[in-house]
């Protein structure tokens, strides 16, 4: 009887540069959480996406100065915010960081963590996730 030859697991899997050996100082963004269900706004979410490649060519450092109604961010206090929260978000957060998801303001929100930021709510809507006064 012949040998079982043993599959080489290790080709199939994915290289992800470690922190040390590269660093990053651009947002990758998470979906993981997100808590908006979409509609059918197909421009909305082809625009969203385009301000999504747009932001992830800037830095954090570009990002941090940038205008909160251009390619910045603003906080947004968690007793704002009218949906709940996932379980993601634990009670020793605050806030949440809002950037615009296209170019009539309508904003996403979510948590940065290092290099990654977690997209929690797209607000497809205005004042559907917070008021806007």
């Amino acid at each position: 009887m012949g040998k079982i030859k043993k599959k080489n697991t290790q080709q199939n899997k994915i290289k992800i540069p470690s922190e040390n050996s590269m660093e990053l100082d651009y947002p990758i963004f998470c979906f993981r959480h997100l808590q908006t269900v979409p509609n059918s706004d197909f421009k909305f979410y082809s625009d969203f996406v385009e301000r999504l490649k747009k932001i992830s060519s800037l830095t954090w450092s570009q990002i941090n100065v940038a205008d909160r109604h251009g390619f910045g961010t603003e906080k947004m206090p968690i007793n704002q915010i009218k949906p709940q929260l996932p379980k993601f978000v634990t009670p020793e957060i605050t806030h949440l960081l809002v950037f615009r998801a296209n170019e009539d303001n309508r904003p996403f929100l979510g948590l940065r963590r290092g290099t990654v930021f977690h997209i929690i709510f797209l607000e497809e809507q205005f004042g559907d996730v917070y008021d806007h006064n």
